[in-house]
């Protein structure tokens, strides 16, 4: 029978795994709002002759998250705690959506300023997120929660579209509230966050880094530890890395680039997390709608089909609860990879393979049967990508880190992934215009490659702990490092007791001699 103490544990994690929520969102609200044309007529644009424009908005939030996850999530973190870090990024969420909401009319500047500050608090969020639940659980379950950070993506796209999906059926009775209802649900859940943090113990990790208070790290540890064996042994083990961290390296950005075997992992991380946004996910993501309306010409079956999607990929997260701690994180990365290649050379080829069906106003459509095909090949796209390259790169991110610098690190490696998703989305809209679904061949060719760089050079983490973790990268063993420095101040400050004990006892013996 599972414990209490592991219900709550999990239960802990899972609150702070919900922040990614806010991503899978707001990452589909633009979706379904771009999807809307009483969107489009409110602020005055046109989809195909604004192509670049409205890449401008989807920019915008990652601007946003890329200054704030760079510059202000780390030491938001590391400075005021971890909590703190998610639910000052989820009140600044709910101030955005009020600000995207009721942006008013032909003010389409007004909407890209919530955007950027949607960005502002979701790179807070997500860089306190997934090391609070790093530092929270334990290592042989660790990457079963971090699946969970992965699953609520998916279940923020899937609220998103399903309200976009009702709201579709009703658009001409709600008009341009058809869009602003999917804007506004977005406070839902980081509302809920906020309530459920301050009820919740912070980091014993971070009480010891931040303030060496060792008492409020052991009562943390007992709320979630099964043993008081078993808290101690931890409290132990965060000393002795942190005694090291502190001696040796420092925490500051400038930490990031002092250790080699640090250096390395920033590098694997960037790659990995800038791969995870060329594997065509994020593009599908923010453009599913648009690739759809090469397909379908009916937006309520566009609407369908990207709600049946979000569903699916809560369904198929949920696979790296079984694999990631029995499998390891390269075989998924690998396989996941692969897989995603395959369907991304299948589905241009169907496309470009099978005749096309002119509308009336001259538009070029396929055949649902061909239609029906393509969905399924980038629906088993998904069903590779969300447990891979979705679960995995977090989970692998949040975890090689040391604890004097993985808030920084986090944040950096994680932005990243807006990094190219900003860049390469700019050109996205314009390379799917003139190449239609042959820019799809660019995301086979990208997830090949990523396959190949996985197997050459990303190691195995799977229920490594997280003071452990530097000596897989060959770096120095924190814990036995720190262990040592612990125990020469313990010996020196036993010998300065001593010699004070023998300095009192011979000033003693002076006097009775007198």
């Amino acid at each position: 029978m599972v414990s209490s103490k592991k219900l709550y544990n999990w239960y802990i994690a899972l609150v702070a795994a919900m922040c990614m929520v806010l991503y899978g969102y707001d990452a589909s609200v633009f979706n379904a709002a771009q999807g809307s044309q009483n969107w489009l007529d409110w602020f005055d644009l046109n989809a195909k002759n604004d192509a670049y424009l409205i890449g401008l908005v989807n920019t915008a939030y990652t601007i946003g998250a890329i200054v704030s996850g760079f510059f202000f999530g780390g030491p938001l973190a590391d400075y005021f705690g971890r909590r703190w870090g998610m639910g000052i990024g989820c009140l600044l969420t709910i101030i955005a959506t009020f600000v995207q909401a009721f942006a008013p009319r032909h003010n389409l500047g007004a909407f890209i300023g919530g955007r950027v500050l949607i960005g502002l608090g979701q790179g807070l969020a997500l860089t306190a997120g997934p090391i609070y639940i790093g530092e929270v659980t334990m290592p042989e379950v660790r990457g079963r929660v971090m699946t969970f950070w992965q699953t609520f993506y998916s279940v923020g796209s899937f609220i998103a579209y399903w309200i976009a999906y009702a709201t579709n059926l009703h658009r001409k009775r709600l008009g341009n509230w058809d869009w602003r209802l999917v804007v506004i649900f977005q406070i839902l859940v980081p509302l809920i966050i906020i309530i459920l943090l301050p009820w919740q113990p912070e980091s014993p990790r971070w009480w010891i880094k931040r303030h060496n208070n060792i008492d409020e790290a052991r009562k943390a540890l007992r709320r979630i530890r099964e043993t008081e064996q078993d808290v101690e042994d931890e409290i132990l083990a965060i000393r002795e890395a942190i005694e090291y961290e502190n001696e040796a390296i420092g925490g500051s950005y400038t930490a990031l680039f002092k250790d080699p075997s640090i250096r390395k992992r920033l590098g694997l991380a960037f790659v990995i997390n800038v791969g995870q946004q060329l594997s065509g996910q994020g593009t599908l993501n923010s453009y599913s709608s648009a690739i759809y309306k090469k397909i379908w010409t009916s937006s309520e079956t566009i609407n369908l089909i990207n709600a049946l999607n979000a569903t699916f990929g809560i369904l198929f997260t949920l696979n790296a609860l079984w694999s990631a701690d029995r499998f390891g994180r390269r075989w998924l990365l690998i396989v996941g990879a692969l897989g995603m290649a395959t369907c991304m050379l299948i589905v241009p080829i169907v496309g470009l393979k099978t005749p096309d069906v002119v509308a009336a106003d001259g538009s070029t459509t396929k055949t649902q049967p061909v239609g029906i095909a393509i969905v399924f090949l980038l629906f088993l796209f998904i069903f590779f990508y969300k447990p891979s390259w979705g679960a995995t790169v977090w989970m692998w991110t949040s975890e090689v880190f040391s604890m004097n610098v993985r808030a920084q690190a986090v944040g950096m490696c994680s932005q990243s992934q807006n990094v190219a998703n900003t860049i390469f989305q700019q050109f996205f809209p314009i390379f799917l215009a003139n190449e239609g679904l042959k820019c799809l061949f660019f995301f086979f060719a990208t997830n090949i490659l990523l396959a190949i760089f996985v197997f050459f050079f990303i190691p195995e983490t799977k229920q490594v702990s997280l003071e452990e973790m530097d000596a897989l990268f060959g770096g120095q063993n924190h814990v036995e490092k720190g262990g040592q420095m612990l125990a020469i101040a313990d010996a020196t400050g036993h010998a300065s007791s001593d010699a004070e004990k023998n300095t009192t006892v011979h000033h003693e013996d002076k006097i009775s001699a007198v």
